[in-house]
């Protein structure tokens, strides 16, 4: 069992490692360290994951359109990873993406990888890896961060600047109609929608498919926090 303050302090001791790993150091501009990590969302609740320099979301990195950069990736996981650019125009080889080509950061090793950002805008940074059944890898897990990059020249004109994260944590899975919908609205489902997914489904079992699985979540956070 874990004391509430032990949790706390060391939450907020990775919260200060993590801010230190992602400053610049010499040879690289950042460095994200892939790392199991038990995340405090609300008074009591822990969520042990894995997440990106002991915290949730990842460090907010801030980079320029068109100027290169440089990232030490350390994996210190048992598993081998992948860390994507989502949404960014980079090669394959740092890409992120093993589908693609990108080779993948070996269980306990590191990887320094270089590229040029861009387009400008939002975007953001996560794992890779197929998670398949498993719910605690891939984006089940913690493994998410907000990329800004900013346009160069940048003509942003703005009073203050808020990223905002939303991510559901603690999945589980069903074979549906188990999870509770009262946070939709509106409440009443689409009859025309409904129609169509009771169709396919019904297509998809005459085939002989399997019934599908779902995935449910236990908790919604905002930047890592519930309400």
């Amino acid at each position: 069992m874990l004391h509430r303050r032990e949790v706390l302090k060391s939450a907020a001791a990775a919260a200060l490692a993590g801010l230190d790993a992602c400053a610049r150091r010499p040879g690289a501009d950042y460095a994200i360290r892939i790392a199991p990590t038990n995340l405090e969302v609300a008074p009591g609740v822990i969520v042990p994951t894995t997440a990106y320099n002991g915290q949730f979301p990842g460090p907010l990195i801030r980079l320029t359109e068109g100027r290169p950069v440089s990232v030490d990736i350390h994996n210190d996981t048992a598993a081998p990873e992948q860390l994507h650019w989502h949404g960014q125009k980079v090669p394959v080889s740092v890409d992120g993406a093993a589908e693609e080509g990108t080779p993948f950061i070996p269980a306990h090793g590191s990887r320094r990888i270089r590229f040029t950002p861009g387009p400008a805008g939002l975007r953001f940074y996560h794992s890779h890896v197929r998670a398949g059944g498993d719910l605690s890898r891939g984006l089940y897990s913690g493994q998410a961060g907000p990329v800004l990059i900013a346009p160069n020249p940048d003509p942003g004109r703005y009073d203050r600047e808020l990223v905002l994260t939303l991510k559901e944590f603690q999945p589980s899975l069903s074979q549906g109609g188990d999870m509770a919908q009262d946070f939709l609205r509106p409440a009443g489902a689409d009859p025309a929608l409904k129609k169509t997914g009771e169709n396919a489904m019904r297509a998809s079992l005459a085939g002989g498919a399997p019934h599908g699985y779902e995935v449910g979540y236990k908790v919604f956070t905002i930047n890592g926090r519930a309400l």
